[in-house]
């Protein structure tokens, strides 16, 4: 980690982004979450509340979901970092998280699609038979404030039982080879993106 002394200081950061070397010059409390949209371009990390609270900029780092808007950039040097850009194999096939919520309508607007698929891919790495109470807690640290909840409880538990039939790892991109995703590149309906603190309703 290099610094530049002076006024304007400015300290180079140097991550893995979804398996990708990256790096860029930031001032020392540059934002990870403003890192990743304005200095690496990776907008799919949404910004809500920016304290903490809904969710919405959720990203995993070393494996484990956080709050990137609670984050300094310099604080994750030389850590690994996924996005939801990540999450979709190189073919454009879904995660099995992002084809859940496609099949379960589990967005409407779509803001915090990415948080939410990014706390369930930590989740269910985590905890991979999941029932719906440990689902709901599970979710309960993102908001959405336009689906009632139902269908994103339903994406989780749906991805649940994908991911076990498929053995892929959650946190990473969903590369199948034999299995009911193969020859499904961007799930039965399109690409979709990726955007979420709070209990979530039962």
């Amino acid at each position: 980690m290099s610094v530049t002394a002076g006024a304007h200081e400015r300290i180079e950061v140097e991550v893995t982004v979804n398996g990708v070397p990256r790096a860029a010059e930031v001032p020392p409390r540059r934002l990870l979450s403003d890192f990743l949209r304005h200095d690496l371009r990776l907008t799919g990390t949404h910004v809500g509340c920016e304290h903490g609270v809904c969710g919405a900029c959720t990203i995993l780092l070393d494996g484990a979901p956080i709050r990137s808007c609670l984050a300094f950039a310099v604080s994750v040097h030389g850590r690994e970092l996924t996005t939801v850009e990540g999450l979709a194999a190189d073919d454009g096939t879904l995660h099995p998280v992002q084809a859940a919520f496609q099949d379960q309508h589990g967005l409407q607007c779509g803001y915090c699609t990415p948080g939410f698929v990014m706390s369930a891919c930590g989740f269910l790495a985590e905890t991979t038979e999941p029932d719906d109470d440990e689902i709901r807690e599970g979710m309960s640290g993102n908001l959405c404030r336009c689906t009632g909840y139902a269908g994103i409880l339903a994406a989780v538990k749906q991805a649940a039982g994908d991911l076990r039939a498929s053995g892929a790892d959650p946190r990473s991109q969903h590369q199948p080879e034999d299995d009911a995703f193969a020859g499904r590149p961007g799930g039965e309906h399109g690409p979709a993106g990726g955007d979420g603190g709070g209990e979530v309703p039962s």
